[in-house]
């Protein structure tokens, strides 16, 4: 009995262990998650009102490009724009989309003939951007992130 006594205490002592739950702190789930993240991609681009019916990811972005595209033709095609030769070349525009749908061109890439002949096609497309629809930022697990991108706008005047 007293055998069967000694052998139950040393194996509720040891046992113990066994009930002992590891405790995860925050900081090494976060530290886990954030190098599982792509930071590079989003769950949602972002979009105008009239893409709102476009259910795919991929069509929802070349719906967002198609509408800044066309707006910004739309305007240049409305300005007088007079040259003294032919003009065809591709613009990339570099824009920012921020948390709150702010849409801002922060580069543009405009060939040295193109700036000669058109002298104010960068604050034409300044102004271009100032008439847009309201802009719906792009969202990362339900946040509203920032993005940047860039777009090529196809300038033939003839």
């Amino acid at each position: 009995m007293k055998q069967i006594c000694v052998f139950l205490s040393v194996l509720m002592l040891c046992s113990c262990e066994y009930f002992n739950v590891k405790k995860t702190s925050s900081e090494a789930i976060l530290k886990e998650e954030l190098q599982t993240f792509n930071w590079n991609d989003v769950d949602a681009y972002p979009s105008f009102s009239a893409c709102d019916s476009v259910e795919t990811k991929t069509d929802r972005k070349s719906c967002f490009e198609h509408v800044l595209t066309l707006h910004i033709w739309e305007y240049l095609k409305q300005e007088r724009i007079v040259v003294t030769k032919d003009v065809s070349d591709t613009i990339i525009l570099s824009f920012r989309v921020s948390e709150l749908g702010d849409l801002k061109l922060i580069n543009t890439k405009i060939d040295s003939i193109t700036r000669h002949e058109i002298p104010e096609i960068e604050a034409l497309l300044y102004k271009s951007l100032e008439q847009l629809p309201p802009v719906f930022p792009a969202t990362k697990r339900g946040q509203q992130v920032k993005t940047e991108f860039q777009l090529p706008i196809i300038i033939d005047i003839q």
